[in-house]
């Protein structure tokens, strides 16, 4: 590998920003490919084989322009942002960890973010918005709020439609939702932009205690994370 390629990697790996490096298996001859960038000067089959490498996060071999390739995936971690530090997020947030996923918890009522409830898990008792500003949302960020409270749910999923997140979950019955929808109208969204939100949120497994509704929440997001997905559209 040239020792300029090797040093763009590293750059790549500080900087969080997803790359695959292809190598091919006759001449040992390297280069970067990024998966959701514009593609510029890569062959249209290879930048589509990259892209599903890293969407699924497995590095593989594929057969092009005659020669065998090697596809090594460097992907951010995934990171989940979850806004509300009650029951259902204290079994969700140590899901998250077992997932292999980084966690942040987010709750500025500073009873409810506690070490003593979350253990080990990140906390923070800054506003969601805050977090968003200095932390940042990318397409390998999911957020899922649970307050219940619009002035803590509400800016949150603002900063996640305005962002590439991958999942945007926010916990709440249907009429809930409705009236979270209708003030994030009010804010500018599209209906377009809206559908991103899934709530109520979680599969429909038929979940009732905390630990399976937080089972629920953490499939849907893998589901949204894994399967192939245009990249999502601010509307506002």
């Amino acid at each position: 590998m040239r020792r300029e390629v090797l040093e763009q990697l590293r750059r790549d790996v500080e900087a969080k920003r997803a790359v695959v490096l292809v190598t091919d298996l006759d001449t040992a001859e390297a280069r970067l490919v990024y998966p959701f960038g514009d593609g510029a000067g890569v062959p249209p089959a290879l930048l589509a084989a990259a892209r599903e490498a890293a969407e699924r996060d497995q590095s593989r071999k594929v057969e092009g322009a005659g020669a065998g390739l090697f596809l090594r995936v460097f992907n951010p971690p995934v990171r989940v942002l979850i806004v509300g530090a009650v029951h259902i997020a204290q079994s969700l947030a140590r899901m998250v960890q077992l997932a292999g996923y980084d966690v942040l918890v987010v709750d500025p009522r500073r009873s409810f973010a506690t070490g003593e409830r979350f253990g080990d898990v990140p906390l923070t008792a800054e506003w969601p918005d805050e977090v968003v500003a200095r932390v940042g949302l990318d397409r390998r960020s999911a957020v899922v709020t649970m307050t219940h409270d619009p002035k803590i749910d509400d800016p949150a999923l603002a900063a996640a439609l305005r962002s590439e997140a991958f999942y945007v979950g926010a916990l709440g019955s249907k009429k809930t939702q409705e009236a979270r929808r209708e003030r994030l109208r009010k804010a500018g969204f599209s209906d377009a932009d809206l559908s991103r939100i899934h709530g109520p949120v979680g599969l429909p497994i038929g979940s009732v205690s905390t630990g399976e509704i937080a089972v629920s929440i953490l499939s849907q997001l893998v589901e949204c994370l894994r399967r192939p997905r245009a990249s999502p559209r601010a509307g506002a």
